[in-house]
């Protein structure tokens, strides 16, 4: 029988090759069946999973108890069928928290100061992939998985346009690009190229061993760049790089306000650039910050002000 590590990595290509992206997965299995061969456990049970999935991670960014447990939980359902010795832990075991955690919104000057450390990053072309992708975040909103599994082929240099292909909920989008991201973008691309002459990954973003950027790391580099530039370090609200979606979000909504727009038939524009699948998933944005909730609030209060 090969490994539980071999099977694992089985597993998880079965499920990408069904269409599942699997990140989650791809980052959590390898540490997990790294703890049981420490606790010389040769498969999975309730109790060794229940134990890994509720010990302190030492990653800077813990996937939560109960996202753990259900990696788990998929990877041994695949592997009861290899191993009657398998158990299952059953759906409910340490359920996801209702409570939704606040969004943590940087400001211009946290941009720029994250931006500042990622062009200090070693080597050079580790600092260029960094800036370029958490630039491209910032003024797009994309999801971090969107932009990392961009391919070259998805990125139109010449119409400034970006495909999203079978994002979350399967959908596909094009994400139209302003002048100045286009030209950072070619930047990064000659870059690649210059480095990269026969190419390892069809993939725009790469490694500096020239291979696709893993999901782990990029949070991992994100929040070394979050410390060294003291971003969101008093605030009661953790920053996390997806915070980088709920701040395009909110700033769009805000200079809309400013610019009296009728935002609420504008909305569904920036539910289908985001890649909701609703504009209700959009309306979660409005209590983000004060300041946009006033602007909405002062904007009802207005319209009520002119009615008969």
């Amino acid at each position: 029988m090969n490994s539980l590590g071999q099977v694992a990595q089985q597993y998880v290509q079965l499920r990408r090759a069904l269409g599942h992206k699997m990140d989650h997965a791809a980052w959590l299995l390898p540490a997990y069946v790294a703890y049981l061969e420490t606790i010389k456990a040769e498969t999975v049970t309730v109790a060794n999973a229940l134990a890994w999935a509720q010990a302190s991670p030492r990653d800077p960014a813990p996937a939560s108890r109960s996202q753990r447990i259900a990696v788990v939980r998929g990877f041994a359902r695949y592997l009861a069928g290899i191993d009657p010795r398998t158990e299952v832990p059953p759906v409910g075991l340490l359920p996801y928290p209702k409570r939704r955690r606040a969004p943590f919104i940087f400001s211009a000057d946290d941009i720029g100061a994250l931006m500042a450390e990622a062009r200090q990053l070693t080597p050079s072309f580790r600092a260029a992939t960094y800036e370029t992708l958490i630039g491209l975040l910032v003024v797009t909103g994309m999801r971090v998985g969107e932009a990392i599994r961009l391919h070259r082929n998805d990125v139109n240099l010449t119409d400034g346009v970006l495909m999203v292909r079978f994002s979350k909920f399967g959908k596909s989008r094009e994400v139209l690009l302003h002048t100045s991201t286009t030209h950072a973008l070619a930047l990064y691309a000659r870059r690649r190229d210059e480095r990269w002459l026969h190419p390892k990954t069809p993939n725009f973003f790469v490694s500096q061993q020239g291979t696709p950027l893993l999901y782990e790391t990029v949070l991992r580099t994100f929040h070394q760049l979050l410390a060294r530039s003291g971003v969101g370090a008093q605030s009661p609200v953790r920053p996390r790089i997806h915070g980088l979606r709920h701040s395009f979000a909110v700033h769009t909504l805000i200079s809309w306000y400013r610019d009296g727009k009728d935002v609420q038939a504008w909305l569904p524009r920036l539910s289908t650039y985001l890649g909701h699948r609703d504009p209700r998933f959009t309306y979660r944005y409005l209590s983000a910050t004060p300041e946009l909730l006033a602007l909405a609030a002062g904007r009802l209060e207005a319209t009520a002000g002119r009615r008969p």
